[in-house]
């Protein structure tokens, strides 16, 4: 199976966290309710699973693995 670049997961991984966050606000538009199921959809093909519990597990999992470019240079 393909596996998504790190950097790609944790993009997902922070897009995801940022429309939850926005979600759970009183007055949500319709179309952050939309950015956010396009955004668990693809974090779940990304990862190979079919719920998003499970995508995020594998997604942290996966970019735990390798550090950031800020990691690196500040070894």
């Amino acid at each position: 199976m393909l596996m998504a670049h790190p950097a790609v997961l944790r993009d997902l991984l922070d897009r995801y966290e940022r429309l939850r966050a926005v979600a759970g606000e009183r007055v949500v538009r319709a179309q952050v309710y939309r950015q956010l199921q396009d955004t668990a959809y693809t974090l779940c093909v990304t990862t190979g699973t079919r719920d998003i519990d499970a995508a995020l597990r594998a997604a942290r999992s996966r970019a735990a693995q390798y550090p950031t470019v800020e990691a690196v240079v500040a070894v």
